[in-house]
């Protein structure tokens, strides 16, 4: 599943084409595509109609898509560039947010088609699998800390926690919430309630150079190893976006259809035993959740007390 890293590309390309463009229409192809918008295809496609697109925003695994108030319309809560709805977009395994002319490869899983009043470029969403999702909600403050923030986020995630990449990611606070759980940091990172963002594939990498097994007890950290652990998962998450992303196949995507290629320079995740980019020894796979975790036995030893 796309990370924060391959959601941000995603972003980024959104950013580029979508961008104060008006709506002209909206077409459902496949109804699983909108399946998480109550009111249904026709409602989802008739709420697009007319409305201009604000820049694109994302947190953690979500991004979306914030759409201009409708004329005289009542109610909600505005932003500053006048939205308060917009598209929220889950890629799930295989969705993909693509602009420009209809590729016939991919034609057969089109889902969503939005078309635009200028005539440009138009948004397709596709997905293979159809585990991804498409719904239009209402933006609502977002919490930090307990607490509104002046942003908004769509309702749906507003329990969803800030990622390590945001300004509004709050580093003590992260930390003080290690400790009171009595998990493994692995398990931790993948807690979109702590820390948004981070999947299976970034939390080996940033695991690897703050050098701490998957297993070390959260209740035990420092201060100064869970600092390691955001500035590795920082590190690794800008590294990746600078070559658009994590790539294993043909199904991550940016928005011209290009792969990433961050895959050349993992240096945990996958690499079952291939030397250790510092020490020489080879990369052990262990199992994880029905998934795999990746670390040096060496630079990574596994604690004595582990969850």
């Amino acid at each position: 599943m796309p990370e924060l890293p391959e959601v941000e590309v995603v972003r980024r390309g959104l950013e580029r084409w979508t961008t104060d463009r008006t709506i002209a229409s909206a077409e459902v192809l496949h109804p699983r595509s909108v399946r998480r918008h109550a009111p249904g295809p026709a409602d989802f496609a008739g709420r697009l109609a007319g409305r201009t697109v604000r820049a694109p925003q994302r947190r953690g695994k979500y991004l979306w898509l914030p759409l201009s108030t409708p004329d005289g319309a009542a109610g909600g809560v505005d932003g500053a560039d006048g939205a308060n709805e917009a598209v929220l977009a889950h890629l799930g395994m295989s969705g993909q947010l693509l602009v420009g002319e209809p590729d016939r490869e991919r034609e057969k899983h089109l889902r969503v088609r939005i078309a635009f009043a200028d005539g440009g470029r138009d948004l397709r969403f596709v997905d293979q699998r159809t585990f991804g999702h498409l719904m239009v909600t209402d933006l609502v403050p977002d919490v930090v800390g307990g607490e509104k923030g002046p942003g908004l986020v769509p309702e749906p995630i507003v329990h969803i926690a800030a990622d390590p990449l945001e300004h509004a990611f709050d580093a003590e606070a992260f930390f003080r919430a290690l400790r009171r759980r009595r998990t493994g940091i692995k398990r931790a990172l993948l807690d979109q309630s702590l820390i948004s963002g981070v999947g299976n594939i970034y939390a080996d990498e940033a695991l690897w150079r703050a050098r701490l097994h998957w297993a070390r007890p959260t209740d035990t950290m420092t201060r100064a190893e869970a600092a390691r652990v955001l500035e590795g998962a920082q590190e690794v998450m800008e590294a990746a976006l600078a070559v658009g992303g994590t790539s294993f196949d043909s199904l991550y995507v940016d928005v011209n259809g290009d792969s990433g290629y961050f895959e050349r320079s993992l240096d945990a995740y996958g690499r079952r035993d291939e030397p250790c980019r510092r020490c020489g020894a080879p990369i052990r796979r262990d199992e994880f959740m029905n998934r795999s975790s990746y670390s040096c036995p060496v630079c990574q030893p596994r604690p004595r007390r582990a969850r």
